[in-house]
């Protein structure tokens, strides 16, 4: 005999619109009182934190529930694993992802209220189930159109939850060192910026295989914001932008967005000068 875990698709249809907002909807044969949970996936040797809870609604008459995530709240930053609670008290069933219509994303214009920038991403994950990638920050430097040539990188970028000034620096801090830096004047106009980093200058002060990560300095005395990418649909653009690699000196330079679509420079040193 067939159980409602069998005959029931545990699969939820997200919608994204441009103010942020996440509507989830499944189709439960036998309703009751069921929850969304989402889990933010702990990090290594760390606790579990608190999942978010959304009650599932009935929507219409064909049997389908449906949440809402709204702006406000924000979700911390990081990932969060998306689940079904039939009730209450009942054991968490992990959602697979239906269809994602995340078409108001794509062009990147999606709503930025003050600061804190709060951004969702609904996604499949490498296993097949539905996760959200959450970015919380107080500010955030949000990178276009990466350019290269003539063995430099030049990025166009936009400042959201904080305002520049005449004394603003993209600085490029080398992993794992915090105290090698390359500062480079940005070309501001109003809130959009662009800067050019010469892949020599990089070269030179790196030793052996290393990772450049960019940041923006909006004033002398203001803390670094991230440079990233995340206005858009993707989750995770590590794999999906690929840039080609600059041959540099005894070097051989390619700028990347990590797992958390932040911007970096990886440098490979080479056998012999080119």
């Amino acid at each position: 005999m067939s159980t409602r875990r069998d005959t029931d698709d545990l699969r939820a249809h997200c919608t994204v619109d441009t103010d942020g907002r996440i509507t989830f909807r499944l189709r439960l044969r036998s309703p009751g009182r069921p929850r969304l949970a989402l889990v933010p996936r702990p990090k290594k040797n760390r606790p579990e934190r608190p999942a978010h809870f959304l009650d599932l609604e009935p929507h219409g008459d064909d049997g389908d529930v449906r949440a809402v995530l709204a702006p406000r709240p924000e979700l911390t930053e990081g990932r969060w694993d998306a689940y079904l609670l039939r009730e209450p008290d009942a054991g968490r069933e992990r959602l697979r992802p239906g269809l994602r219509d995340l078409r108001a994303l794509v062009d990147g214009t999606l709503r930025v209220g003050p600061s804190p920038v709060a951004v969702r991403v609904p996604y499949a994950t490498k296993d097949g189930f539905l996760a959200v990638r959450a970015w919380l920050r107080t500010a955030h430097a949000e990178a276009g159109r990466l350019d290269l040539t003539d063995g430099a990188m030049t990025v166009r970028a936009r400042l959201y939850g904080a305002e520049l000034t005449d004394d603003a620096e993209v600085v490029l801090r080398l992993r794992g060192d915090r105290t090698t830096v390359r500062g480079y004047r940005p070309r501001a106009e109003g809130d959009a910026f662009d800067f050019s980093v010469p892949f020599a200058e990089l070269a030179a002060a790196a030793a052996g295989n290393q990772v450049w990560d960019a940041f923006l300095r909006p004033a002398a005395d203001a803390p670094s914001v991230r440079i990233s990418r995340l206005l858009d649909d993707m989750a995770d653009r590590k794999t999906v932008c690929v840039y080609p690699a600059s041959a540099v000196g005894g070097a051989v330079l390619r700028p990347y967005y990590t797992v958390d679509n932040d911007l970096a420079v990886e440098v490979t040193a080479t056998d012999r000068p080119r």
